[in-house]
């Protein structure tokens, strides 16, 4: 993939995040600085759905991201300091590390991403906060997903249990097909140590989801849990 062409996808990848809609050529030149026109804009989008990285969901103009596009983002997935005000929430809340403080920092994690939290303080002890968060995603309001998303909560204890021990130590991306909750969602997750035992914590939320924003908070957490 060519640097134009790269480029113009990540702008569609991010619009979209944002906002949670197909995006078109006129909404990619308007707002970011592609340095080209909407008809090369169109043809690159053009290039791309042959590819498979959008596709063009009903019969307007704009497109969204495939799975390929979000892995071929991942590739240059960067940490990102969190902000002071998080970070200052975060480590006030890191001074309880035990259960009830660390549900309190799985709610700020779940406010700060704004998606679905799930924390798992030794294999049989889960807690998870931020449905309403992953329930109110645009992509999860239709009718099709419905039945599939309620599905995931049912089967939330069952999943964290079959993946634990082979969870990474660091944090990981796994997304849809690779996403052991469903390949409609991604998910980033971490063990830890913390004393003589280990946990397990993550988010939860649509493809369309903020990987370097939310990879980055979770990195944070776990870096300061030890």
């Amino acid at each position: 993939m060519n640097k134009r062409t790269q480029q113009i996808l990540e702008a569609l990848v991010k619009e979209h995040v944002k906002t949670g809609q197909p995006v078109g050529s006129e909404a990619l030149v308007s707002r970011y600085k592609l340095g080209v026109s909407s008809a090369t804009v169109r043809n690159e989008l053009a290039e791309l759905e042959s590819s498979g990285y959008i596709i063009q969901p009903h019969t307007s103009a704009g497109r969204i991201p495939t799975e390929a596009a979000y892995r071929h983002c991942l590739e240059g997935l960067r940490e990102k300091k969190v902000t002071g005000v998080e970070a200052d929430i975060f480590a006030k809340l890191l001074e309880d590390k035990g259960e009830a403080g660390i549900k309190q920092l799985a709610k700020a994690l779940a406010q700060a991403s704004g998606l679905a939290v799930f924390w798992a303080f030794h294999r049989h002890n889960l807690y998870y906060t931020g449905v309403a968060n992953f329930l109110s995603q645009p992509e999860f309001r239709e009718s099709s997903t419905i039945y599939d998303v309620s599905a995931i909560i049912d089967r939330v204890d069952e999943i964290i249990d079959s993946i634990y021990n082979d969870t990474p130590m660091e944090p990981t991306v796994l997304i849809g097909q690779d996403n052991p909750f469903s390949p409609i969602c991604s998910t980033i997750i971490t063990r830890y140590r913390l004393g003589d035992h280990t946990g397990l914590f993550g988010i939860l939320g649509p493809l369309r989801m903020n990987y370097e924003r939310n990879y980055s908070l979770v990195k944070h957490i776990k870096d300061h849990l030890a």
